[in-house]
């Protein structure tokens, strides 16, 4: 029987310059077992967030705050609540953010953002922050590590990888919930015209060229 590693426990100092912040709130941080939405989902979307506010700006504390906790409600992908993943969540870090002190503008600005964040909730995000946020937290949905969630998730939901009959769904509806690859079409391709600031477009498109490599790469081994 194939025994699951326990997950290494969240390092703070992989959050630097929010280190502190990462110490409070990484306890929060991850409330599942989904392994596309685990604590490496949150470090690699962190260093986005951060290289996109590089060039942007922003208030990197918000925005710190803002990936640390945006994924802190677990709801499963096949489930009828997951276009309201995102307001749970922003209801929970507003909670937990102001037993740690912190003011109502800064809680409003942290949930707005992660409420802002998610694509099933299909909110426009206002601010700066939201606006990386989305962009950062979508980089993490295309690109090799984007078609290794795909495929991971479609594993959890019991999807199979393709139809064998009409892999690329020429003659009929993209049905993502039973065929993996669909999800590229239905979704993960729709993503990199999208993007909020133009450092997140410029990375996005970097990355969707990946992912069309993987899928014509795919096809061509089926």
């Amino acid at each position: 029987m194939t025994t699951i590693p326990s997950p290494t426990p969240p390092d703070p100092s992989r959050f630097l310059p929010h280190e502190a912040l990462a110490a409070q709130l990484l306890p929060h941080a991850v409330m599942s077992d989904d392994g596309s939405h685990d604590l490496a989902h949150i470090q690699r979307v962190f260093r986005n967030a951060m290289r996109i506010a590089e060039q942007e700006g922003g208030d990197r504390r918000i925005l710190a705050a803002a990936v640390l906790l945006h994924d802190c409600v677990a709801v499963e992908k096949s489930s009828p609540l997951r276009a309201q993943a995102s307001r749970l969540a922003a209801e929970k870090a507003s909670a937990i953010l102001t037993d740690l002190g912190w003011a109502r503008p800064e809680t409003d600005a942290v949930a707005h953002a992660i409420t802002a964040h998610s694509f099933s909730a299909a909110i426009a995000p206002e601010t700066l922050e939201a606006k990386i946020l989305q962009d950062a937290d979508r980089l993490d949905a295309i690109g090799m590590i984007g078609a290794a969630r795909c495929f991971y998730t479609a594993g959890r939901m019991g999807s199979a990888l393709y139809d064998p009959a009409d892999p690329l769904a020429e003659h009929r509806p993209l049905d993502d919930r039973n065929y993996a690859i669909d999800h590229f079409a239905a979704k993960l391709f729709t993503l990199s015209g999208n993007f909020q600031t133009r450092t997140g477009g410029l990375l996005a498109s970097e990355r969707h060229d990946r992912l069309t490599a993987v899928l014509a790469q795919f096809i061509d081994e089926i």
